[in-house]
């Protein structure tokens, strides 16, 4: 059975998560109080300081010391999760505060959170982010973004945009709302097979499942073959899908390694329409790297304006007239204002939209260039917040 063949026995992380962080994950972080101008609303925003590199490989030993007072502040504490969950199979394996503090000292592996089921994309993006890393499935982006805020995990690894799909919005809405920061970036290039049960024919498949990007992604190719799509959570899901229920009538679309779990025959390989098909994925965790300039770093903002002729301009100036190179720009809604206000800026017409604005230029907040167009865009910003500094990804499998 491919139930058998599973690499790991790590349940996926339900979404219903109770739990709270505990009392010594604050006490153990340096917290400066900002405050931020907004025009109807006033917020606190804690900027974290990290004394330390996201290195994989050698910060285990820079955080021992932490790690020592962590175990003793939660054993004087005594808080641990509360977890709801119908199903006790599906219940997640919380770190102990003698598991956390081991696994720092002893060098043990990381553990990062994904998006979906074992045999995913987001599962190999993460396996290339931190090699050897213990990989734990997450039902929903929400869950795997709580899962590292409760430190039932270390770090997380979801996609933001793909090169043909375009931009993941679920998760630019959750980095606002959640604050983990932005320590790096996979690439990953994406190759879709078409599999099936191994005594199913190409020509006895009436539909085909997947998730609506991959579907999307495929789109001529199953239009030839005359297949009825079916959209499902992820891909892997639809081959364990099809594979579990023994379908005689469907396929999935999925990755070559989710047939080899799910004991799917593949009946074509490469049937994207575009060879051309990346996913990029966010490396996340609790507290942010200390950005350096030794190589190429990528800043991620996220920022709102007044409303008014030429502000987007003005705020995108700041960086050109600095020469910073910008590498993406998203536009969000701004989900918190009351849609029908009235506004004193629109002539008393009622104020349906307003808008945060994300974006990527190519620079180090070690920079002073980037610090001073930073300093400048927040004279006039409602409202502005890093992400991240991070190194760029600048390689591809």
């Amino acid at each position: 059975m491919a139930a058998s063949i599973l690499r790991s026995p790590t349940n996926p992380l339900s979404r219903h998560v109770t739990s709270k962080p505990p009392a010594s994950e604050q006490r153990s972080k340096a917290s400066v109080i900002v405050h931020v101008p907004y025009k109807k609303l006033r917020r606190r925003f804690p900027v974290l300081a990290s004394l330390h590199r996201d290195d994989d490989n050698n910060n285990n030993n820079n955080n021992e010391g932490n790690a020592q007072a962590l175990q003793l502040n939660r054993l004087l504490d005594d808080s641990q999760y509360d977890v709801v969950s119908k199903d006790p199979n599906m219940l997640p394996r919380p770190l102990s505060s003698s598991q956390f503090s081991d696994s720092i000292a002893h060098g043990s592996r990381l553990r990062v959170a994904y998006q979906g089921v074992h045999g995913a994309y987001s599962e190999s993006a993460a396996e290339k982010a931190y090699p050897n890393c213990e990989a734990v499935p997450c039902e929903q982006f929400d869950t795997a973004f709580e899962a590292v805020e409760r430190w039932l995990v270390d770090r997380a690894v979801l996609p933001i945009e793909n090169s043909l799909g375009g931009s993941i919005h679920r998760n630019y809405d959750l980095l606002l709302r959640h604050s983990l920061h932005i320590v790096g970036e996979v690439k990953f290039a994406v190759r879709h097979c078409l599999m099936a049960n191994h005594d199913v024919k190409l020509e006895e498949l009436k539909r085909v499942l997947s998730h609506p990007q991959a579907l999307a992604q495929c789109e001529h190719t199953l239009t030839r073959l005359g297949l009825v799509r079916e959209a499902v959570d992820d891909t892997a899901g639809a081959a364990k899908h099809v594979a579990f229920h023994k379908l005689k009538d469907a396929g999935a679309v999925a990755s070559s390694t989710a047939a080899r779990i799910y004991g799917l025959n593949i009946l074509a390989e490469d049937i994207q329409d575009d060879c051309d098909n990346v996913t990029r994925f966010l490396m996340l965790a609790r507290e942010p790297i200390i950005p350096g300039i030794d190589r190429l770093f990528k800043t991620s903002i996220v920022f709102s304006l007044e409303e008014g002729p030429g502000v987007l301009c003005k705020a995108l100036a700041v960086f050109a007239l600095r020469k910073i190179n910008l590498m993406k720009i998203e536009s969000r809604p701004l989900r918190k204002q009351l849609l029908g206000a009235p506004d004193d800026n629109n002539n008393g017409f009622p104020k349906h939209f307003d808008y945060l604005f994300y974006v990527d230029f190519e620079a180090s907040m070690a920079d002073p260039t980037a610090q001073n167009a930073l300093r400048n865009l927040k004279e006039f910003a409602t409202f502005l917040r890093v992400l991240g500094s991070y190194p760029v990804d600048t390689s591809m499998i």
